[in-house]
């Protein structure tokens, strides 16, 4: 979407809509007979200690296209990225349009490839070899809105929404689209029909849904029924507001609130406590229910400020975090060299990738992420256990264990140096701090001094 913040706040106002059918995701790579109705969807096996990565395919490489981006698939492989969520790849709408090249989800042919970026051949070929990686490859898609000058705004102007005077109806101040009316049948037949296309003929492996929470619920379910007939898929929603969401057609939402919670830490507005808030309010979601955590993204990179901007120093800490808690890491085109600049969002600003000053931190953090199992999304990840009183305000410590595999976090959350005592007997025996590569032995009773912003983080040995 093009305005996060407007957008968030607009969803939570939108009643949660009924759901009729299910669809249960496999864990293998063959069809299998659809499950009962009664019957939540299973993520499939390689999403389950995934990280992903979105790729802003204009602003990426200088030149801009699927084959410029294509090259740089080695290296993401060799940081340890997972899933590629590739931002929408089809023609921009010219009516209307935002800037000089328009806004990516002002989609004007949901079958075709922008032919900024390349061609549908450019696609299969990418696709093909991040799967050679052992990479996954989702796309966005756009099923609120289309841009003015769709074809089907003309040939089926019954399936947009009007306003009292007859004339189509932008979303908020999106003046770029037109919404979507499904109350029409044929409307979600034919979304459906499209969205299978591109796992047919592209081999695509699930979608990031854009302001998922605007479209009604039952479509959703609808979609990831017909979609598992052809593949297992992985499917993101970016909402945090319709819980009914994840129950049938989703794997993962968006935590945003996470997110706000991590900028008012950092910014000194908000205690380090308010991240226990934040692990209550999964309560209300499926238990095995993923939620994207991050510290960036293309809109808050867009509109709302660099990490550098919104998180200053705590920047790093907030990373490990967003690694460490409970939910699967995203890292946005650029983070892991340290960008320092608001892409544009309408106009083209490539990246710098002269210096990839955290490459190696995040090929850490990925690494810390896939070899421990306490770390992995959902259930098949350990709980999380504090290790400070849930009304500390500058500490934080937490451990979370699975099947033997144990990791300690401890973080000092301010700007202040600060002293923490270990005083659970959860946490004894020898450990490896992964940033270090020393071993420690940790006892009850022990202490630690933390420099502003500092994290420790242990795995048992």
């Amino acid at each position: 979407m093009k305005n996060s913040l407007f957008t968030r706040t607009a969803m939570a106002i939108i009643a949660i809509s009924t759901m009729t059918l299910i669809s249960c995701q496999n864990q293998t790579q063959k069809v299998q007979k659809l499950p009962k109705a009664d019957t939540l969807l299973t993520h499939v096996e390689w999403s389950k200690s995934a990280n992903i990565y979105e790729v802003n395919l204009r602003q990426h490489t200088k030149e801009g296209t699927i084959k410029a981006f294509q090259a740089d698939l080695p290296r993401l492989k060799a940081m340890g990225v997972d899933i590629l969520w590739l931002m929408p790849i089809f023609p921009i709408g010219m009516e209307n349009r935002k800037g000089s090249m328009g806004s990516y989800y002002a989609v004007a042919d949901y079958t075709e490839v922008n032919p900024e970026f390349g061609t549908l051949a450019d696609i299969r070929s990418l696709v093909d070899e991040a799967h050679q990686l052992g990479m996954f490859v989702i796309l966005d898609w756009v099923a609120n809105h289309s841009a003015w000058d769709h074809p089907w705004a003309k040939k089926h102007p019954e399936w947009y929404k009007h306003n009292s005077t007859g004339a189509f109806v932008s979303p908020f101040d999106w003046t770029d689209v037109i919404a979507f009316d499904y109350e029409n049948p044929e409307l979600s037949d034919s979304m459906i029909s499209a969205l299978k296309f591109w796992v047919k003929e592209a081999d695509v492996d699930g979608y990031r849904c854009d302001v998922a929470g605007m479209v009604p619920v039952d479509f959703w379910n609808e979609a990831r029924l017909q979609l598992e007939q052809l593949k297992p898929v992985f499917m993101l929603a970016e909402n945090e507001d319709v819980p009914a969401l994840q129950k049938r057609a989703f794997d993962m939402n968006y935590s945003w609130n996470f997110h706000h919670i991590l900028n008012q830490i950092a910014q000194g507005k908000k205690p380090a406590s308010e991240v226990w808030k934040y692990v209550q309010s999964l309560d209300t979601l499926p238990p095995d229910a993923y939620h994207m955590l991050f510290i960036t993204n293309h809109d808050e990179n867009s509109w709302n400020g660099t990490i550098a901007e919104r998180m200053g120093d705590a920047g790093d800490a907030m990373a490990v975090l967003t690694y460490t808690f409970p939910g699967m890491p995203l890292i946005y085109s650029g983070q892991e060299a340290g960008m320092s600049k608001r892409l544009e969002f309408f106009e083209k600003d490539p990246i710098d990738w002269s210096q990839i000053k955290k490459e190696s931190f995040y090929t850490l953090l990925n690494k810390l992420k896939t070899d421990n199992e306490a770390l992995w999304n959902g259930l098949s990840g350990g709980e999380i256990v504090p290790l400070t009183n849930k009304m500390d305000s500058t500490m934080l410590a937490f451990s979370r264990e699975k099947n033997n595999n144990q990791v300690v976090v401890i973080m000092n959350l301010s700007k202040k140096p600060q002293k923490y005592t270990l005083s659970s007997e959860l946490v004894t025996g020898m450990f490896m701090n992964p940033f270090t590569n020393k071993e420690v032995d940790l006892s009850v009773n022990q202490p630690f001094d933390l420099k502003p912003w500092e994290y420790i983080v242990f795995v048992k040995k």
